[in-house]
This record gives C-alpha cells, structure tokens and sequence, in this order.
C-alpha cells in the first residue's frame, strides 16, 4: 500500500513539476526580449508586410498590443508567417507564443490540438466570391460550380455541409495557400472562392480589378475568429485574453490613443481601476500598474484598430456589424476590469 502510494505521490509530483515547467511564456518572452507572433502569410487588412517588411492589420495589432503591455514597447515582436497547414504546429512546438492569425475556434481545436482560444477579436462567417460576368446574385444558384478552397481550413466541411444540405452539387479545386487560391480563382480555374467574408474582402484586393467581384450576401456558417496560446500556462493565457478584453474595454469606456494620458487623470473609479491608479490589477496578470495605457498608446481601442485595419477607415471598408460594441447593436463584449 505504501509502494502504490509512493508511486501515485511521484507521480503526481511529476506531473505539476511538467505543468510548472511548461508554465514560463511570460519570462521565456521577457528573456528573449521579444515576441514571436504567428501571422497569416499576408492578408490585407488582418496581417501584411508592407515593402519595407512592416507588419500591420487587425490581427497585428493584437500582438503589438502583448508587446506593449510587457515591454511598453509594440515593435519588440518577430513575426512567424504561417499557412493555414502549418499554424497549429507552430504554435504547438514553440516556435510561436501566440497565433493570431484570422483562426476560427471550434471545439475540435479547442480539445484537440493542446490550445486554446483566449477571445473573439472578430466575429465572421463563410461566403462566396464571384465574378459579376457570372450573373450570380445568390449562392442557390452556384449549382454544378467550381469552388476554389484553401486547405487545411473548416471552409471544405462548412461548403460541402451547406450545397448538400440544398441538395446542389459541386467540384472542390483546393490549394495550399490563400495566395494560390486567389490566383486559381482570378484565372479561371474555378468559378467560385470560397473563405471567412472578411477574407474574400481582402483577397479580392489582390485581384487586378477588385470591382468585377462580388462577395455573395449568404453567410453560410459561424466562423468566430482569435488568438491560440498553448496548453498549461494559465497565466499566459490570461495576458492574450486580457490584452484583447482591454482593447474592447477601453473602447467602451471611452479611451482612445489620443486622450489615454488625460483620461488617465480621471477620478471615477472604474477609470482608476482600468489605469492601476486604484488597485494592483495589472500586477495580479503579471504586468505593470499601467498595462492598458500602454495597449492603447500603442494600437488604440477595439474600435480604433478595427476602423483602422479592415473597417471603415480601411481599403477594405467592412462594417461594424456585429463587431460593434454590445451596447451600440453589435455583440462585441468584454468582462469588467475589476
């Protein structure tokens, strides 16, 4: 009896021993002095280098604004770009300490791939690209049609899920990244482009006459879209999920890039809480007193990065829609920072 538990006592010791172990994202960071970000391979709007090789989007700015709060400093990143295929390894051999890459979460990736999602930073659903010489007004009438997909996405399941479920028919061409897909599309290898809407939005910016395009109105399935942390570090998990959470917050509260400093000055409480002028919240994630100014110095509020990147202050030009704010019509939403 004493052997048995000896050995349960072992190998429990062991087990949170791996668990402590694995549970260093914030010093292995802090150590590097960087960052590294896993990013699509250049999706206007979300993340792409510009010709210098600076990196900007919607999906950037989540990771400049990690930076911003451990460093105070957003440029202390290495971007990873990756394809669809090759995200989840990353992430999983640590190679990456957060993927923020236009990523839908599903339970499947939530259970099997030794991650989790921290939050929504965008609410999505699949549709349908077509040229306007098609003369297509609806995705019932893409009966018969050739549809270009990228491989290893949900987007195959969610098309096959939706033309059987009209009783339609179809032939899938896949490829392996999205700049081929658009290619093949653009060519006419397919008649249709299938992806996440905010996507076709921005791969139709590739294309030589983006206004011969259209992006159908159906939305065929829910695709909410975030950031991956690995497995075992609860910590580095509530930093990803807060640094989003304060962006959205502070949208809310009414903080912007422009007036963070005064608005810092304020004395209503959920102001000083927000700002660590009342209060040790920062310090309880592993941060400094003043982690949400430096997150919104850096990439602004929700609103602001939204508008900026893929909204309409963007070439993209996409609506709010349901990533408006909870309480302006959207259901864009983050717990109180108390």
């Amino acid at each position: 009896m004493k052997r048995v538990s000896l050995v349960f006592t072992l190998a429990l010791a062991a087990a949170f021993s791996t668990e402590a172990a694995t549970a260093q994202t914030l010093k292995t960071v802090k150590d590097r002095g960087m960052l590294s970000c896993g990013v699509s391979q250049g999706l206007p709007g979300f993340s792409s280098p510009d010709d210098k090789g600076n990196w900007t989007g919607f999906d950037v700015d989540i990771c400049r604004a990690i930076a911003a709060a451990i460093f105070n400093d957003p440029t202390k990143i290495k971007f990873v770009p990756l394809s669809a295929k090759d995200r989840f390894t990353a992430l999983q051999s640590g190679e990456i300490d957060v993927l923020s890459r236009n990523t839908t979460w599903t339970l499947s990736r939530d259970t099997s791939l030794g991650a989790n999602f921290t939050g929504v930073t965008y609410y999505d659903g699949q549709g349908f690209l077509v040229k306007k010489s098609l003369k297509v007004n609806s995705a019932l009438e893409l009966n018969s049609a050739s549809v270009c997909v990228q491989t290893g996405t949900t987007t195959e399941q969610n098309l096959a899920d939706y033309f059987k479920g009209n009783n339609m028919k179809y032939e899938v061409i896949a490829f392996g990244t999205a700049d081929e897909t658009i290619k093949a599309y653009e060519s006419g290898r397919c008649d249709v482009f299938t992806s996440d809407v905010s996507q076709l939005y921005a791969e139709r910016l590739k294309v030589a006459t983006p206004a011969d395009h259209v992006v159908l109105p159906e939305v065929i399935s829910k695709e909410p879209l975030g950031p991956m942390v690995r497995h075992g570090d609860d910590q580095w998990f509530d930093i990803v999920k807060w640094t989003l959470f304060a962006m959205v917050g502070a949208e809310e509260l009414g903080i912007t890039q422009k007036n963070v400093d005064e608005m810092a000055k304020s004395s209503k409480p959920e102001l000083k809480r927000a700002f660590g002028t009342d209060g040790n919240l920062g310090e309880q994630l592993g941060l400094t007193k003043d982690w949400l100014s430096r997150i919104v110095k850096a990439v602004g509020n929700y609103g602001e990065s939204f508008d900026r990147n893929v909204g309409v202050g963007s070439k993209l030009g996409i609506a709010r829609g349901l990533n408006q704010l909870w309480n302006k019509g959207g259901i864009q939403y983050a717990p109180p920072i108390r």
